[in-house]
């Protein structure tokens, strides 16, 4: 088992109440074995298994247990630890602890940390066969292993503490810390650059009015946060969208399709990868007023005079069409008709390699949801339906990138 990628890592080990807690113990050491530096966190309940002082003796850190201690929340509070982190495992993680982190629910030490951590999630089950077979919990799994930052390791089968036998016991610890440095290995992107455009652009009329689009950047962002799981180095050039989630990634604010068209053009020679996933404004208004433009007397019609704005992806096309090493250019096509049609018209007209077509009238699809329906249309293959959460359509499509369109150029 190579372990090496887990040297000089940080990495909070959450342990919940269960027998099998103990073995968190030789996790602890093991981690710490491998080179890695690491701080514990502890549930009540599991601190009716194992004392805080052994794992304390163990990393050679104090251990969260209580962040109503206004002593421990001054020294090394949960906030502290989940920006400390680069890693979290949970061992056990319990039937009861799967349940509150699915909820998003923050009562604890381990989860209030793990709900304000934003990096990569190992869970290492440890129940009762019958409540791992429960369909509460394989729904609970289910909604965490959507999210991209989550995986599993276990649970095993065989002989329970209770005297049941079946799935449910803490997977191995070797198994537990191979799990853990897999999320440090390099991924299959590593060492290539993915430039993406998300969210919607303004294009103001004056200080106070502006055309626009219900965009909210998930797709996208769900996009830059799959690829760098896998190892790439991202760089997102986003509309406004408010607080989002910038783990990670080098973001770059612009506000109008011309501040994009700028970024991108400005990057786009030197990506691997350069996907356009912004619902970039067609039309800006001619003139824009200094200052909000008063309602004339008449109460009759107005006019006003639009003119087109840049279209970023179709210029980053032409930028980079004479490249050795261009990048590969995916676009996004969202329509409200005969899809398919206007997307291979689309992929063809701007030199694509793909793009992810989608029915935004379609229910739970579009702008705003968290989960989509789409279909990849690429050069090299035939058409491919996905859906499901944002995040899980986000890996699909950059899988289906990595076997038909080798990105990067190999």
């Amino acid at each position: 088992m190579d372990v090496s990628a887990l040297k000089g890592r940080r990495i909070v080990v959450g342990v919940a109440g269960g027998i099998a807690a103990y073995k968190a113990c030789e996790l602890v050491r093991e981690l710490g074995r491998a080179g890695a530096e690491v701080r514990v966190a502890m549930t009540e309940s599991a601190r009716q298994f194992v004392t805080p002082l052994t794992f304390q003796a163990l990393s050679g850190h104090p251990v969260l247990t209580d962040y109503f201690d206004p002593s421990q929340e001054g020294n090394f509070g949960h906030l502290d630890l989940a920006r400390w982190a680069e890693a979290f495992v949970v061992a056990p993680a319990t039937a009861d602890l799967l349940a509150r982190v699915r909820a998003g629910m923050a009562n604890d030490a381990v989860t209030t940390s793990l709900l304000a951590f934003r990096g990569p999630v190992v869970l290492a089950p440890a129940m009762n066969v019958a409540m791992w077979d429960n369909a509460m919990t394989q729904e609970n799994v289910a909604a965490l292993l959507a999210h991209a930052r989550f995986s599993f390791v276990g649970p095993g089968a065989g002989l329970l503490a209770c005297g049941d036998v079946g799935e449910g016991r803490l997977a191995e610890v070797p198994a537990i810390v191979a799990g853990v440095a897999a999320r440090f290995a390099p991924g299959p992107l590593a060492g290539k650059r993915v430039l993406l455009t998300a969210g919607p652009t303004r294009e103001f009329l004056d200080p106070v009015r502006f055309i626009s689009n219900p965009s909210t950047g998930k797709m996208g962002l769900a996009l830059a946060h799959a690829a760098r799981a896998l190892g790439a180095s991202v760089t997102v050039v986003l509309g406004p969208v408010g607080a989002v989630d910038r783990a990670g990634l080098e973001v770059v604010d612009v506000v109008s399709a011309e501040d994009m068209a700028r970024e991108v053009l400005g990057r786009v020679g030197e990506a691997d990868v350069f996907i356009a996933t912004a619902a970039v404004s067609d039309w800006r208004p001619e003139t824009r007023a200094a200052q909000k433009v008063k309602k004339g007397a008449a109460s009759g019609p107005e006019t006003l005079k639009l003119v087109r704005t840049p279209d970023v992806l179709a210029e980053a096309s032409r930028k980079v069409a004479g490249q050795a090493r261009r990048p590969v250019l995916v676009g996004f096509a969202a329509e409200t008709e005969r899809v398919l049609e206007h997307a291979r018209e689309k992929l063809e007209r701007k030199g694509l390699d793909a793009i992810v077509a989608n029915d935004v009238t379609a229910p739970g699809a579009g702008f705003g949801t968290d989960t989509n329906r789409v279909t990849v249309l690429t050069r090299a293959g035939s058409p491919r339906e996905l859906q499901g959460t944002k995040d899980a359509v986000a890996r699909g499509i950059l899988e289906l990138l990595l076997v038909e369109q080798r990105p990067a150029n190999g």
